[in-house]
């Protein structure tokens, strides 16, 4: 089969989840005879290429860029449904002429995307790697802080997103409004009020959120299959209004190598280890707070991640960080298993729901027991007490309490290694999406 990937964004300058996850599809697809091309966005405001379309090899995939430099939004409605895009969209599917359009994230392409391949009779399957289907912030977390189920009736939920996103004043009261607001008067006058200042835009913005959850709802109706990596996003999509039909179960996997932990001392200080984006939702605060009570011989925090991506977030760490926190910056992905190997605990406190990140799996393959929020798309995965221990989300306090129970008892910690695993690897993952191929094709010939 000819299969093109789209994605937001891709290696070498982009390295999170998504592109690791459509990185492994595109090795393993071409690993089983198929014929591969990754299509990314290129952000507006990124280096611009002198082209809008450009090709380039990366670790043996094709990959075609689209750089939106040339194609930028100009309102919100355009991040989700941009027709300019549509002429650059048509032009690619034709050139490539696949069997399959497999989205991992429509971000930067737009539902035009889906639209065009509807226009060439293309099979069409997602894997759905966030929320964007139908939040705003793809997060599923409120303006107040609190997680989030959805949109509400009026979208007064995903306005207040926006507006505190915005710094609008009004963000914070309009978020702490019980959710059974949505069928009163007051829900109606503040959105209605809002469509006319919002933020100095007649309006316009808060006529795209509005929309939007309903714009996108419809154009997920074009695709064959949609592939869901945890259960807790599949149940999400479908309690939102999602066909439960077209969705389908299919778990990451993983490729590290699978080698016990070296013994350690028994005194030794616990090594905690966190790995990941260095920004607010991913809860580094939460954990630098919590372990720097800790002496060095009692516990010590190791973080990974970036710098440089939120500085003024980064410097707050580096603040409150005790002794025993170091911050080590980023390692190539040859490095996991090394990495993990030195850890005793890996550390996930996000304060958002999140979904199945390869972090997580990779902790477990590795034999390393896991600290996560106690949120679904984390505590699916993990035996509580044995691979892994879950603390109340966004508390700090409770996290303490949870690190001060678990280095009274290293050895449990530590034994508790041998318990911990995850056996998929990404070949198993992609026979599946094959398979899931195989079927959306097989049901266009019925």
């Amino acid at each position: 089969m000819r299969v093109v990937l789209f994605v937001h964004c891709f290696f070498p300058d982009h390295f999170y989840g998504t592109e690791t996850y459509t990185l492994q599809l595109a090795k393993n697809l071409i690993y089983l005879g198929h014929e591969v091309t990754v299509v990314c966005g290129i952000f507006q405001g990124e280096q611009s290429n002198d082209q809008v379309i450009t090709a380039y090899t990366y670790d043996g995939v094709k990959v075609i860029a689209f750089d939106k430099n040339h194609v930028p939004h100009s309102r919100i409605a355009e991040t989700y449904f941009q027709e300019e895009t549509r002429p650059y969209l048509r032009q690619i599917l034709e050139e490539t002429k696949p069997d399959v359009v497999h989205v991992t994230h429509l971000v930067n392409h737009t539902a035009v995307l889906l639209e065009e391949v509807v226009r060439g009779n293309i099979p069409l399957v997602a894997t759905l790697t966030d929320f964007y289907g139908f939040c705003f912030n793809n997060k599923l977390e409120s303006a107040s802080g609190s997680l989030c189920a959805g949109p509400n009736l009026l979208r007064s939920n995903c306005i207040a997103c926006y507006l505190k996103a915005a710094n609008h004043p009004i963000a914070r009261k309009v978020a702490n409004v019980p959710m059974g607001w949505a069928a009163s008067g007051l829900a109606l006058s503040v959105a209605n009020g809002l469509k006319f200042d919002p933020v100095g835009d007649g309006g316009q913005a808060i006529h795209d959120i509005v929309v939007r959850p309903d714009v996108l709802k419809r154009a997920y109706t074009h695709y064959d299959a949609m592939i869901a990596p945890s259960r807790f996003l599949l149940e999400a999509y479908g309690a939102n209004g999602f066909d439960r039909k077209k969705l389908h179960l299919s778990r990451f996997g993983v490729d590290i190598i699978r080698r016990p932990k070296p013994i350690k001392d028994p005194q030794s200080p616990i090594s905690i280890g966190y790995i990941g984006q260095i920004a607010p939702h991913k809860g580094v605060d939460l954990l630098v707070s919590a372990v720097r009570d800790f002496t060095t011989s009692q516990a010590r925090l190791d973080i990974y991640g970036p710098a440089n991506q939120d500085v003024a977030y980064m410097q707050k760490l580096r603040s409150i960080a005790g002794s025993n926190v170091q911050f080590r910056g980023t390692f190539p992905p040859s490095e996991m298993a090394e990495i993990m190997s030195s850890f005793d605990l890996l550390a996930i406190p996000s304060t958002w729901y999140e979904n199945s990140p390869l972090v997580l799996l990779n902790a477990l393959a590795s034999h390393t027991p896991v600290i996560v929020s106690d949120v679904q798309g984390l505590t699916e995965f993990i035996e509580e007490g044995i691979s892994g221990w879950s603390f109340k989300r966004s508390d700090a306090n409770s996290l303490k309490r949870l690190l001060a129970k678990l280095l009274q008892n290293r050895g449990l910690v530590r034994a508790n290694s041998l318990r911990t695993t995850y056996d998929r690897t990404s070949l198993m993952m992609t026979q599946e999406v094959v398979s899931v191929y195989e079927q959306v094709k097989a049901n266009r010939w019925r």
